[in-house]
C-alpha cells in the first residue's frame, strides 16, 4: 500500500473550530502525533546516504529537490527495538526552527483534529525520566496519542529552548 501524502494532508477534518491538527503515526504499536503545521511532506521510505561518525539515530541524508535533509530514525531515538523497513515505513519531513529534517516512522495514520480539552499535560515522571519531548497526551476514542514536541525531539532540548528565548 503506497502512502498518498495528498490524501493524508488534505483530509476534510471537520472537528471543532478550536481543535489543533496533528499528523498521527505509529511507532512500536503506539500512536504519536506532531503539529501538522510542522509537517512539510510525507514520503515512502527510500534508502539514505550514510554520514560517517553521525549519531546512531541519524541514519543518513536524502536529496529532497536540491535540499540535503538529515533523516532521523525515531525507533533509534526512542531506544525501541529496530525492525525491518517495509511498504508502510514512511519518512515524515518536518520543518523545525527553519531546518528541514526527516524522521522515519513505522506508518502514517491520519490527520486528526484534537480539541485542547482532550489533551492532558505530560505526566510527571519525577526526576527519573524527563518528559520534555512531550507536548501532552490526547485521548482519541479508546486510544492515547502521544503528542510530541518535534523541535525538542529533532534538535534536543538546548537547541529548542535557545530559539524560544
Amino acid at each position: 500500500m503506497a502512502i498518498n501524502q495528498t490524501d493524508i494532508l488534505n483530509q476534510d477534518l471537520g472537528g471543532p473550530a478550536d481543535a489543533n491538527q496533528y499528523l498521527t503515526f505509529s511507532l512500536a504499536d503506539e500512536e504519536y502525533g506532531v503539529d501538522i503545521l510542522k509537517v512539510q511532506e510525507i514520503k515512502g521510505y527510500v534508502p539514505t546516504t550514510r554520514i560517517p561518525n553521525a549519531p546512531a539515530d541519524i541514519v543518513g541524508v536524502l536529496n529532497l529537490r536540491g535540499t540535503i535533509v538529515p533523516i532521523l530514525d525515531l525507533r533509534s531515538k526512542f531506544c525501541l527495538e529496530q525492525i525491518q523497513y517495509d511498504q508502510f515505513t514512511a519518512i515524515v519531513v518536518v520543518v523545525v526552527q527553519d531546518r528541514v529534517m526527516g524522521m522515519i516512522v513505522d506508518s502514517v495514520s491520519e490527520v486528526m483534529s484534537i480539541p485542547p480539552s482532550e489533551i492532558q499535560p505530560p505526566p510527571d515522571f519525577g526526576s527519573r525520566l524527563s518528559a520534555n519531548t512531550l507536548r501532552g497526551v490526547a485521548k482519541t476514542g479508546d486510544t492515547l496519542t502521544i503528542l510530541l514536541d518535534i523541535d525538542v525531539v529533532m534538535l534536543g532540548e538546548s537547541a529548542a529552548t535557545a530559539v524560544a528565548a
